[in-house]
């Protein structure tokens, strides 16, 4: 029986990514930027045929208690 090779190799060195990413460790995102995130989110996953648009998305998250 022939010898398996391994699918993955080593990962690809990216260090433009690799610096980008230890700068996000230190970024605080603000309270509006994450509204605009999780309005993004229901939008997007909103039937593509239903009349929900993103001003209507945000209008009822404003009606939305969010605890942590």
């Amino acid at each position: 029986m022939a010898e398996r090779q391994p699918v993955l190799g080593p990962a690809p060195v990216h260090p433009e990514l690799d610096r980008l990413l230890e700068q996000t460790k230190t970024l605080t995102v603000s309270e509006a930027d994450l509204q605009e995130q999780r309005v993004s989110f229901a939008y997007g996953n909103a039937p593509q045929a239903s009349r929900i648009t993103k001003e209507s998305v945000r209008d009822a998250s404003k009606s939305i208690l969010m605890t942590r």
